[in-house]
């Protein structure tokens, strides 16, 4: 975590060229985007600056965690990223973090790197009691796996 941003990260090494990753990144997204055997649904996903991010997590035992936001970047074949702070008509929301997702060159493969940043230490550190490095990581691994048997 740095402090002056509130992020905790991940990254992988991805063995397929970035335009795979970015493929499966944004079009294969409920694949990949929940620890197994959660799964999301996705109910929104307007690929621009502005544009609404909604989701359904769905867990095995019936669980259900809605997640309503907002993209704040869109660079197709780099980065993108949401925010819960607002919903996508603009109106405000208790905010917890920004997430970032975003894919660059290495070697003949892929570097991938998903970070959430948070308004407050308090916010940081509820992320991490609620499992951040291992749920982050295992969705970064279930991604790498998507990307490298299709590569």
């Amino acid at each position: 975590m740095t402090q002056s941003t509130r992020e905790l990260s991940v990254s992988r090494t991805i063995a397929a060229p970035p335009e795979k990753v970015w493929e499966v990144l944004t079009e294969r997204t409920a694949e990949w985007w929940c620890p197994k055997p959660w799964r999301a649904e996705i109910t929104a996903w307007e690929r621009r600056p502005g544009g609404r991010s909604a989701m359904v997590m769905k867990g095995p035992d019936g669980e259900e965690h809605p997640q309503e936001g907002m993209f704040v970047a869109w660079d197709e074949g780099r980065r993108f990223a949401f925010t819960d702070a607002m919903t996508a008509d603009l109106q405000p929301q208790g905010p917890f973090m920004i997430g970032i997702f975003e894919i660059a060159p290495e070697g003949t493969g892929t570097r991938y790197t998903a970070s959430a940043r948070h308004w407050t230490d308090a916010a940081v550190e509820q992320h991490k009691a609620m499992g951040f490095e291992d749920g982050w990581g295992v969705v970064a691994d279930q991604l790498k796996a998507l990307c490298e048997a299709n590569a």
